[in-house]
């Protein structure tokens, strides 16, 4: 049975998620996502059912271990969780998704314990040519709170049976269960060599919501790099131009 825990979030454009856990509560994270915790909160870390699925996640490009925040006091406790870069925490209640969620790999941040986190989908995007990265996709499963941040403005879009829309694999922040997926191949050499959009898109067909984000991290760490005058030399690592 997955804890019901109260939330609060905080902030605008850099926000934190504040959690308070009754005695004997928990949530569960990524390692790295945590900002602050009361005394009397304990960490607890595994590799979340198994040495399998830890290996998943590893394989994945996850951590090998996920991390346990449990309350062994008896009167609440509080502890919070920040977003890794600007944008918006997004808070699903996964029992009005019918008990399912996907999301992107850099996407998740916390949920309750009891919901089950598991890789749903990994495709190794670009390889040859053109180079890319993976996009891989987490499954929350359970019914209890979850949380996950979504880079820059934060788009909704509801699709009726049968819509369907294209997203730039970066772009795509989390979906309902309902929503059918694949990526598709931008066609055309000239698009695949000139195109600034890339060459892989997501597409997804409802019916169901879709959960966008304006500024994945990729993009941030190109632009980042591009402003810096760096360049990534696959033998050397960062150098300056």
């Amino acid at each position: 049975m997955t804890d019901a825990i109260d939330y609060k979030i905080i902030g605008d454009d850099m926000q934190a998620v504040e959690i308070e856990l009754d005695g004997g509560e928990a949530v569960r994270a990524e390692a790295g996502a945590m900002l602050y915790m009361d005394q009397g909160i304990e960490m607890q870390t595994s590799t979340g059912g198994g040495l399998f699925k830890g290996f998943k996640r590893m394989v994945a490009g996850e951590s090998f271990f996920i991390t346990t925040f449990l309350n062994q006091a008896k009167e609440k406790k509080r502890l919070a969780f920040a977003a890794p870069y600007p944008g918006k925490i997004l808070a699903l209640d996964l029992s009005q998704f019918g008990g399912k969620i996907i999301c992107q790999k850099d996407s998740f941040l916390c949920a309750a314990r009891g919901i089950e986190i598991e890789v749903a989908f990994t495709k190794k995007l670009g390889a040859g040519l053109f180079g890319g990265e993976g996009f891989i996709l987490q499954r929350l499963e359970g019914d209890g709170m979850a949380f996950i941040h979504a880079g820059g403005t934060l788009l909704e879009r509801e699709l009726l049976a049968g819509e369907a829309l294209a997203v730039d694999t970066g772009c795509l922040a989390a979906f309902s269960a309902s929503v059918d997926y694949d990526i598709q191949f931008l066609g055309g050499f000239k698009n695949a060599l000139l195109g600034g959009e890339g060459i892989f898109l997501a597409r997804l067909k409802g019916p169901g919501r879709v959960y966008l984000q304006s500024l994945p991290l990729s993009r941030l760490a190109d632009r980042i790099i591009e402003a810096s005058g760096l360049r990534y030399n696959p033998g050397a690592g960062m150098k300056k131009e």
